[in-house]
């Protein structure tokens, strides 16, 4: 969900991957015995865990805080959040450290990520694992779903854990706008009716990018080269002519003329609350909740998907292959898929994002603490927000993000 664009995907890193200190992928890979579990939480314990997590929002930056404490109590392991406001720089720090020779004691410990950064990472064998599935926890995760397999096309193999779900939502405030559009086509109607009144985050942050992507499959609708590399599309001008004309013709109408755009998500609820814009996106369907119960949304906010749906994807954390504390980063991973952790993030009140477990697989008093959860006013139920729309293969988001900035990127 929070991240933004990926190195590119052509990497030459001309270096092989070293051996790995710490837990041994191939025992990995196979799955961990109770016995090699407890090996793994005495050598986490006394840790101090780096997480390269993005540190834009306030209710994020408390949850981590919470995860943080929660591990340390349990696991004896420090969690210090490493606040990014791009998920690449995170990448390209893994990747100067490999290009240096530095392949142990490595800066970045665990990354919050998904989409290009991923790729690139799993490409160039950047990559500790394949560890997700011997994690106690994963015994609960709901393997039906697609996401948690992987990620924007990309099989994941064990080499991240997911640890939220997220879906496209549009926000608006129904004591202003009673029937906002449920199309990019109406969308543009509506915004050259009402100039000013709508704006999205600047690409290359996420939301921006989402955007696009959003916006491109609702015009030409199903695309199966959307499925494979952006250089396999037979004719990437053609796919994309829809989108680019939209975004032509909208730009001008944009807030502040499409000559300013706010930065991230969070700045974009802040101008709904000004009642300087009226639709902001959003790639957490209890976004809205979480901002009415701390007062940062107007109680009068609702949300909603497009007549056609809206992409899904899932947030994963990942360890770099010369993590200094892998048996850490394995601790927190675990303890991010857990029972008590997920239902903390669905709680409106906390994050609201949506959970990677499978309920069928937890226990009564497990359940029971998800089925207690009040989503908010503003979320939609599952049946409402309706199948999730797959994400592109991650090289659009680059391409889609790059040529943005060379058309409409704003100027210094």
């Amino acid at each position: 969900m929070k991240h933004t664009l990926a190195l590119p995907l052509t990497l030459a890193l001309g270096l092989a991957t070293p051996a790995l200190a710490g837990p041994d992928p191939e025992s990995l890979s196979t799955g961990l015995t109770p016995e090699a579990w407890q090996e793994v939480r005495a050598a986490a314990e006394g840790q101090t865990v780096y997480w390269h997590a993005w540190g834009g929002s306030t209710t994020t930056n408390a949850f981590i805080d919470w995860v943080g404490t929660r591990v340390k109590e349990d696991y004896g392991v420090t969690l210090e959040h490493v606040k990014l406001s791009d998920t690449a720089d995170a990448v390209g720090r893994v990747l100067a450290e490999q290009q240096a020779g530095q392949n142990q004691d490595g800066a970045v410990d665990l990354i919050w990520i998904n989409g290009p950064n991923f790729a690139a990472m799993k490409g160039q064998n950047l990559l500790f694992g394949p560890f997700a599935e011997s994690l106690p926890n994963w015994q609960y995760v709901d393997v039906e779903n697609k996401d948690v397999q992987t990620d924007f096309t990309v099989p994941v193999e064990g080499y991240e854990a997911p640890w939220a779900m997220a879906q496209v939502v549009f926000i608006h405030d129904e004591a202003r706008l009673p029937e906002p559009p449920r199309s990019m086509a109406a969308l543009l109607e509506w915004a050259q009716a009402n100039p000013g009144r709508f704006t999205f985050p600047q690409p290359p942050d996420f939301l921006g990018s989402t955007f696009l992507k959003q916006a491109l499959i609702d015009l030409n609708g199903t695309d199966e080269a959307l499925s494979e590399p952006v250089d396999a599309a037979d004719d990437y001008a053609a796919s994309t002519e829809a989108l680019w004309s939209f975004i032509d013709a909208l730009t001008p109408n944009l807030w502040r003329q499409g000559r300013a755009y706010p930065q991230t998500g969070p700045r974009q609820l802040q101008l709904i609350a000004d009642g300087e814009v009226d639709l902001a996106i959003s790639f957490s369907p209890g976004e809205a909740s979480a901002a009415i119960a701390n007062n940062e949304l107007p109680p009068t906010a609702r949300t909603y998907v497009l007549d056609g749906g809206t992409l899904g994807n899932a947030s994963f954390v990942a360890i770099p292959y010369n993590s200094s504390a892998k048996s850490g980063a394995m601790i927190v991973a675990d303890f991010l898929m857990s029972p008590e952790a997920q239902a903390r993030a669905q709680d409106p009140e906390v994050l609201g994002y949506g959970t990677v477990l499978a309920m069928d697989k937890l226990g009564a008093d497990e359940r029971a603490a998800f089925e207690a959860l009040d989503l908010g006013v503003a979320t939609l139920s599952p049946e409402e927000l309706g199948k999730a729309q797959p994400e592109p293969h991650p090289s659009w988001t680059t391409r889609l993000t790059e040529d943005w900035i060379a058309k409409h990127g704003v100027k210094e």
